[in-house]
């Protein structure tokens, strides 16, 4: 029991630190990255999904068979192919996971993909929604602007009102400014 108790920590429900969580501190053991092992099944799922892997393995197989049934070689795996079909089920036992593992990290690339999309979208259609407000805002300031056109139909009706106040033979209906401070001397 006193052996015991030196293996043993002096509090064994209580820690210190609770913002890590238990078991979070150093192990012995490996350590590994999980992004470096993320990356490498990656790569072996695109690889077993290639047509030099089928390839290759239809080959191994046939080489496999024929060395077997064949008695020019001592038969290491006799007709049923035991061993074959052990290599067969481990390497599906490992490719299945590793395979999981590339779709997980797809589908987290393609869900942050979509979120930054949804970010650009919503930003595009903010400023899209501004400049139609800045667009109907300019719209009903130049309501108010007098337009070429405005100011060649009051020229013309001008011109017609002095054309209207001429006499037949040219002079001015109405006296003229000097004949009238005449008549006032």
């Amino acid at each position: 029991m006193a052996r015991l108790k030196e293996f043993l920590p002096s509090r064994l429900n209580e820690r210190s630190d609770l913002s890590v969580p238990r078991g979070a501190g150093p192990r012995m053991g490996a350590r590994y990255d999980a992004d470096a092992f993320g990356r490498f099944a990656e790569g072996l799922a695109r690889f077993l999904g290639t047509g030099r892997f089928l390839v290759a393995q239809t080959v191994l197989v046939f080489a496999w068979i024929v060395l077997n049934i064949v008695g020019l070689v001592h038969h290491w795996d006799p007709y049923p192919f035991i061993l074959l079909n052990l290599a067969f089920s481990t390497q599906a036992a490992y490719a299945a996971p590793l395979i999981l593992l590339a779709q997980n990290r797809q589908d987290d690339r393609d869900r942050a993909n979509i979120e930054r999309d949804r970010e650009v979208a919503a930003r595009t259609q903010a400023d899209t929604e501004f400049l139609a407000r800045e667009l109907a805002a300019v719209r009903l300031a130049l309501s108010d602007v007098v337009t070429t056109e405005d100011l060649s139909d009051s020229l013309g009706r001008l011109a017609k009102l002095i054309t209207d106040g001429q006499t037949a033979n040219g002079q001015p209906a109405g006296p003229s400014a000097s004949q009238q401070n005449h008549t006032r001397n």
